[in-house]
């Protein structure tokens, strides 16, 4: 009796790690580029975003405007803003939202800056914020201050 039901626990967790939403059990294995033009074009051999599963994996965002390809003005808070902006869009694109992030960590080129992201960042995740780590580093592509990358999971 006790093996059955390990077996049986073993098979729950099998078919829930399996579903995810609208998708089946074998889309669930699947590698899926993510891409949106509501985001920058990425500058490199990478993809916006690779959803796996219910996964999705978001590479580093900057604040680029999508629209003019330029990084925004306006220090941190903007560039944060902007970033933000971006990988929503990328979220979208993979039928998640800011309430599906578990894990951020965010690059700023100078850690002095950390109140001026946070502030912006609570607007987006002020509920349930995910885990995050925050580092500083020496360079962000295009001089940019601050670089934000994400994994988010659809719940099903």
């Amino acid at each position: 009796m006790k093996r059955f039901i390990i077996y049986a626990s073993l098979l729950v967790l099998a078919a829930g790690s399996a579903s995810c939403g609208d998708s089946n059990a074998s889309e669930a294995t699947v590698k899926r580029v993510i891409f949106t033009p509501d985001a920058p074009e990425p500058i490199g051999p990478y993809s916006q975003g690779i959803l796996f599963g219910c996964t999705l994996y978001c590479s580093g965002q900057i604040g680029i405007d999508p629209h003019t390809g330029g990084l925004v003005q306006g220090g941190t808070g903007a560039e944060t803003d902007q970033t933000l902006l971006n990988l929503g869009a990328i979220l979208r694109a993979a039928n998640m939202d800011y309430e599906d992030v578990v894990s951020v960590t965010v690059f700023l080129k100078n850690l002095d800056e950390y109140p001026d992201m946070n502030k912006v960042y609570a607007r987006y995740f002020g509920v349930d914020p995910p885990a995050r780590k925050a580092l500083e580093v020496s360079r962000i592509p295009q001089n940019a201050g601050v670089e934000i990358s994400l994994i988010a999971m659809k719940q099903g």
